[in-house]
């Protein structure tokens, strides 16, 4: 049984993986590097992304590194992740659904003395993946308009390294060393009376980011944590091409031109959790996470960077009556959670909201677990020309737990 259950875990991650370069098609990902990723190790799918306290013990917690500090000796974790998207897209006067297979991460962490761990990972940090046609747009001080047409595909990677050491046995500090880079392409077509120009632009993109966490034992049933994210500004290069069609003539007006481009910037982000459990079985995490993306002093043609709130409720059981019986050692899980967005676009902020459920399923005769959840969210609205999003995800992570220098007492 175990033998099956890790077969067909890895065919389906693998062919999840083989369909990593369709990581989104959402129309908000014209805006900057593109939509943010959210990655999530273990369980945290089901729980809608809340556990910033919990630790890293029995799976690799990627939301604060300072969790590291918490994990078992001789304990060495892997984790990888895919996910399908089924996305209902409306706006007030078409709809349009489309689905979607991503990569999620692969991970890995092993204690490295009995007070401290080390994890390495590598996961997307944003998708710009769209297509959009014929949008129609004001030109400025004026009763005309114009038209856009656009695609695009590419997005940002996180290489992350991460410590975390315990002091004593309540506090554990860690942090997180991200490397990031990718690059994005960009066509867009703009139509002003009878004239068409194109830009075709291709934008490099690397960068550097430090993380910080802490997490404090209160007693054995309560943890706080927190995380600051330092804020950096990621370099960008461009190679782009123009060309304009007027009355049907063609003239190039730049070809494969290499220059600079206006730098991403991310934000001083600064998050707070707590974590706890009740009577053994029942575990409830609180997050609530905050983004100053004003303080970038960013802006986009179609729309502003603007502070992000973020919350999310979790709540994992597992029953844990006869640890013979299969279904008495499942964990299952729950939560919720909302985000503000960091876009405004029209004077709308494209907020995000959605609820997730899942189960832990453990893998016969070791600590290693397969992770299966379901969520339900809707991202944006409809008004004001925008766009709202419904989607549907699947998430299906792979944590496994294998212990080292352990002699084995029976042949």
């Amino acid at each position: 049984m175990k033998n099956k259950i890790l077969l067909w875990s890895c065919f389906i991650l693998m062919s999840l993986t083989s369909f990593s370069q369709s990581i989104s098609s959402s129309p908000y990902s014209l805006y900057g590097v593109g939509s943010l990723y959210d990655s999530n190790f273990g369980y945290l799918s089901s729980t809608s992304s809340s556990g910033m306290a919990l630790p890293s013990d029995s799976f690799i917690n990627n939301l604060n590194p300072a969790s590291l500090g918490f994990m078992y000796q001789n304990h060495f974790l892997f984790d990888i992740g895919g996910k399908a998207i089924a996305t209902t897209y409306q706006s007030s006067s078409r709809t349009e659904k489309r689905n979607n297979f991503q990569f999620s991460h692969i991970a890995l962490a092993f204690p490295v003395t009995k007070n401290s761990g080390f994890s390495f990972s590598l996961q997307p940090y944003s998708s710009s993946v769209f297509k959009i046609s014929n949008l129609k747009l004001p030109i400025a001080d004026s009763q005309e308009y114009y038209y856009v047409s656009a695609q695009g595909s590419g997005g940002l990677n996180n290489l992350d390294f991460s410590y975390g050491y315990r002091f004593g046995k309540k506090l554990s500090l860690g942090v997180t060393a991200t490397a990031l880079f990718g690059n994005t392409v960009d066509e867009r077509s703009f139509l002003i009376s009878n004239a068409i120009t194109t830009i075709n632009k291709k934008t490099n993109y690397s960068g550097v980011r430090a993380t910080l966490g802490a997490q404090f034992k209160v007693d054995s049933t309560f943890i706080i944590a927190s995380t600051f994210k330092v804020p950096t500004r990621v370099k960008a290069s461009k190679i782009q091409s123009v060309t304009s069609i007027a009355d049907e003539v063609e003239s190039t007006i730049e070809s494969e031109q290499a220059s600079d481009t206006d730098d991403y910037y991310m934000p001083l982000e600064i998050g707070f959790g707590v974590s706890k459990r009740f009577k053994n079985n029942l575990n409830a995490t609180l997050d609530y996470e905050k983004s100053f993306w004003n303080d970038t002093k960013q802006s986009e043609l179609y729309g502003n960077f603007v502070n992000q709130d973020r919350f999310a409720l979790g709540f994992t059981y597992s029953a844990k009556k006869n640890v013979r019986k299969y279904w008495d050692r499942v964990g299952y899980a729950a939560g919720i959670s909302y985000d503000t967005g960091y876009l405004e676009v029209n004077k709308e902020r494209i907020n995000n909201a959605s609820f997730s459920i899942g189960l832990n399923l453990p893998i016969d005769n070791t600590f290693s677990s397969l992770n299966v959840s379901y969520s339900y969210g809707q991202k944006g609205r409809i008004a004001n020309d925008l766009i709202k999003e419904n989607y549907h995800k699947i998430s299906l992570n792979l944590s496994l737990d294998g212990i080292w220098f352990v002699k084995r007492k029976i042949e």
